[in-house]
């Protein structure tokens, strides 16, 4: 393999020790500016490419080729590799760290607010499936309507927009996750996996992050999205307005929703919110998933800017950090790609 390097001239002296005082020469080398040998890191070889320039009794004047060396460059992208992948293991560890408290604090201990899983209580249930039947606010709008095959239950309006905000959210990040460029890291479906942050708990989320860390692995291929990743991925940005629009719904909802039922005005439903949020696990495990989807949005909008198409990819740079509109941007601004 043939290189060409670029080097700087040097004027080489050379006294003959036969030479007397007044005949004394000497050889001065011509550094070519490009300069091809096998070796480019090799200051014998480029010396021994020099050529004369000149030559006299008094003084012989050649070119000599000085070999570029960069140890320190290399040395430079050794650290922070190294300093890069230190920094992986640790952000891996934090996140599985942070699934053990998340699985303990709020699933099983009894200290956070609420009851834990195994103490569940009878009004956390009824409260859950009420919340469960009135999900993106279907029923209670169809009844508004007129349609009433099924009465909608009548909840306090700051906990199904609560609940509904996350599930809006949590909607939305099924393309995102289907158009993520490490997705295959992570073995499992992830039809599967979105299925159970959607109608779960985000707590499946967690591992995700931390599996997509893993190095690449070379000897398997990419791996096809299935039905379900197809859909979303291609139909990204209709999820992105009708989760959009379900998180601005929810806000309207939990501020002016049902107020013919005496649940107060803004005041009032803040001191509900402030309480419910203080002695439901339920609600308090979504304060949890807010600041989780807070962290995870631009972390994973930042990892794939190049599905975004190209006159759009500044916008959603910025917008990533804002929650939930940054995530609508980034549907909205796809491009999805096959596989």
């Amino acid at each position: 393999m043939t290189s060409t390097a670029l080097s700087p001239t040097l004027l080489c002296s050379f006294h003959s020790p036969l030479a007397s005082k007044s005949s004394l020469y000497h050889l001065q080398w011509h550094i070519p500016k490009q300069v091809h040998n096998h070796y480019p890191f090799s200051s014998i070889n480029s010396l021994s490419s020099a050529k004369p320039l000149v030559l006299s009794n008094s003084r012989r004047t050649h070119l000599c080729s000085a070999g570029r060396r960069k140890p320190t460059e290399l040395a430079t992208s050794s650290s922070d590799k190294e300093g890069d992948e230190n920094l992986k293991k640790v952000l891996q560890i934090g996140l599985w760290g942070a699934e053990a408290v998340y699985i303990l604090w709020l699933f099983l201990l009894p200290y956070a607010p609420g009851d834990p899983v195994w103490a569940i209580s009878s009004d956390t249930v009824n409260s859950l499936v009420g919340l469960s039947l009135n999900f993106f606010f279907i029923l209670p709008f169809v009844n508004l309507v007129g349609i009433r095959l099924i009465d909608a239950p009548v909840l306090h309006p700051m906990s199904e927009g609560l609940f509904n905000f996350v599930i809006g959210w949590t909607f939305m990040f099924a393309p995102l996750l289907f158009t993520d460029r490490k997705r295959d890291r992570y073995k499992g479906s992830l039809d599967v996996l979105w299925g159970l942050q959607m109608f779960l708990t985000n707590t499946f989320l967690i591992p995700y992050m931390a599996i997509r860390m893993n190095n690449a692995d070379d000897d398997n291929a990419p791996i096809k999205n299935s039905k379900l990743g197809s859909i979303m991925t291609t139909g990204a940005p209709l999820v992105g307005l009708i989760g959009g629009g379900i998180c601005l719904i929810s806000l309207l909802w939990a501020l002016f929703g049902r107020m013919d039922a005496n649940f107060g005005g803004i005041v009032d439903r803040w001191e509900y919110l402030v309480g419910y949020l203080g002695s439901e696990r339920l609600a308090y495990a979504f304060i949890w998933d807010i600041s989780l989807y807070t962290i995870f949005q631009p972390w994973l909008i930042g990892d794939n800017l190049q599905n975004v198409q190209q006159n759009k990819v500044a916008v959603v740079k910025y917008l990533r950090y804002v929650p939930v509109v940054g995530l609508m941007a980034y549907l909205l601004c796809l491009e999805p790609k096959e596989g």
